[in-house]
């Protein structure tokens, strides 16, 4: 059983009791949903205000990676499920290695599709997580509304033993305790709707930090070219069409040339985009991608020089 909570005794505000939405339990249907849309509209702006803290972790996560280290999503409950989430969807989108995002989400597997609540109150399995998979060149970044998860701050305290980077993206801006961190991402959302539901702003927060983080992360590393996603995997008839269409889009070509360099690249969407763009064949257009680490704008510089 995990050892009881020493939480301060400090409330985070996700905690309180918002006076917007006392009376919402005597709306129509209607009017409830204006109300939680209100609420709703004030998350961005309060993203908008931490985007330079946001920067700064973004150039953590970019640092590691390029040198051979991994990104650690930590968290429990919504927190764990929205960074499960965002993990999932960079390796088909991006192509990128599945082991460069890890998550942690306290109370393992179970925890991604039912509530675990009393894993969060484990500060040693935080910390025995990223432990086990954590490295000095990784950065772990902790999710938690409340900025005071036994787990996610024991991952953090574990992170820093190690030399690694370390994130934490909170909603409290009165945490008092747990260890320093590299860079705190503070979304001041505020109480909830619905009193210390933080599925609600403050999940949504989350997702918005993690959405622009992790995207960030993957237009400095190179996948994409403008805002094209060539890089993505075809696995499918739709995202083979999409291939094309991207293709199509970034070069000007025909179907049928985009069709003819796909197939001379062997599927290959950004292979094909230095071939045509570049105007060289495929074996150099690959080369040129290999030299400057997949970056598209600096290949078509290379061939040029």
């Amino acid at each position: 059983m995990p050892p009881p909570s020493n939480r301060s005794a400090t409330q985070s505000p996700t905690e309180l009791s918002n006076p917007r939405t006392t009376d919402i339990d005597q709306l129509g249907t209607l009017e409830l949903l204006h109300r939680l849309n209100a609420e709703d509209a004030s998350v961005p702006t309060a993203v908008e205000r931490v985007l330079p803290e946001i920067a700064r972790a973004v150039e953590l996560a970019v640092r590691s990676l390029e040198n051979g280290g991994r990104v650690h999503y930590v968290g429990a409950g919504t927190s764990g499920r929205i960074a499960a989430l965002d993990a999932a969807e960079l390796p088909p989108t991006y192509n990128v290695p599945p082991e460069w995002f890890v998550v942690h989400l306290a109370g393992g597997q179970p925890a991604a599709s039912g509530a675990v609540e009393n894993a969060e109150d484990d500060d040693s399995a935080g910390a025995a997580a990223v432990r086990e998979a954590a490295e000095g060149s990784d950065l772990v970044l902790g999710l938690a509304a409340s900025g005071r998860t036994p787990y996610v701050l024991g991952a953090l305290r574990a992170a820093r033993e190690l030399g690694a980077g370390t994130v934490l993206v909170s909603a409290n801006p009165h945490r008092a305790e747990g260890p320093p961190v590299d860079v705190e991402v503070v979304v001041e959302t505020g109480p909830e709707p619905i009193t210390g539901s933080t599925r609600m702003k403050a999940g949504t927060a989350q997702k918005l930090v993690l959405n622009s983080f992790s995207t960030a992360v993957m237009v400095r590393l190179g996948r994409t070219y403008s805002n094209l996603m060539v890089d993505m995997v075809a696995t499918n008839t739709k995202l083979r069409e999409r291939t094309v269409r991207i293709l199509r889009e970034a070069t000007g070509a025909s179907e049928s040339e985009c069709l003819a360099a796909l197939r001379t690249t062997r599927g290959q969407l950004k292979t094909a985009l230095v071939h045509l763009l570049g105007g060289v064949d495929a074996a150099r257009a690959a080369e040129a991608l290999a030299r400057t680490h997949g970056h598209v704008r600096d290949a078509l510089r290379a061939l040029e020089s």
